[in-house]
């Protein structure tokens, strides 16, 4: 039985504010593997191959805002016309390409030890990037603080299971964060004294 391989077509769009195309791309080609072999952009990572991972995680800027999107189980024709972001797009870097800063996602995880191998944190930073994002522009309260990180970060998988350091580093960040925590006090859960 042979297969007939799938008809390249062409695919335009932005990644990290650069836009790329028209390239011609098989029609069942999932982002991951244009942002690997057309792009030369291997940060974000193949995982399961299922999008239950999301080590593949890129982020859409739309009309929607930023959102995440498993580039492993979305055909690359899905985004033409659409402005991605990968873990490659957060630092800053000078005019020779140069990384001078870290994005403050990606600092909060090296001051905190978040991560082991390292394989996860791609999409980790997408989602924390995502989330703080979102909290600039709607702020919650202290009180919300942990369950909005757990829902942000809970659908990402870590095989070295450092998800504590993931957690603390995204609390001390959105905490440190002006404009993010809306009054009162934070929360630690314990009692206060009257």
């Amino acid at each position: 039985m042979s297969t007939t391989p799938a008809k390249p077509r062409p695919l335009s769009l932005h990644v990290n504010g650069i836009a790329h195309g028209p390239i011609d791309v098989p029609e069942d080609m999932m982002l991951v593997d244009v942002l690997h072999e057309y792009l030369g952009l291997t940060g974000t990572r193949f995982g399961c191959g299922q999008g239950e991972c999301r080590a593949c995680t890129v982020i859409v800027d739309d009309e929607r805002g930023p959102r995440e999107v498993r580039s492993c189980i979305t055909g690359a024709h899905y985004f033409e016309g659409k402005r991605i972001r990968t873990v490659e797009g957060h630092a800053r870097r000078d005019d020779g390409g140069k990384i001078i800063e870290l994005s403050p996602v990606q600092q909060a995880f090296l001051d905190h030890f978040s991560f082991q191998c390292g394989y996860c944190t791609p999409g980790f930073v997408n989602a924390a990037t995502v989330l703080l994002e979102r909290l600039h522009k709607s702020p919650i309260t202290h009180d919300q603080v942990e369950d909005t990180i757990s829902e942000a970060l809970n659908p990402h998988l870590c095989r070295c299971t450092g998800y504590v350091r993931y957690y603390q580093a995204v609390k001390s960040l959105v905490l440190a964060t002006p404009g993010l925590v809306r009054g009162g006090e934070p929360h630690d859960g314990k009692e206060r004294a009257p």
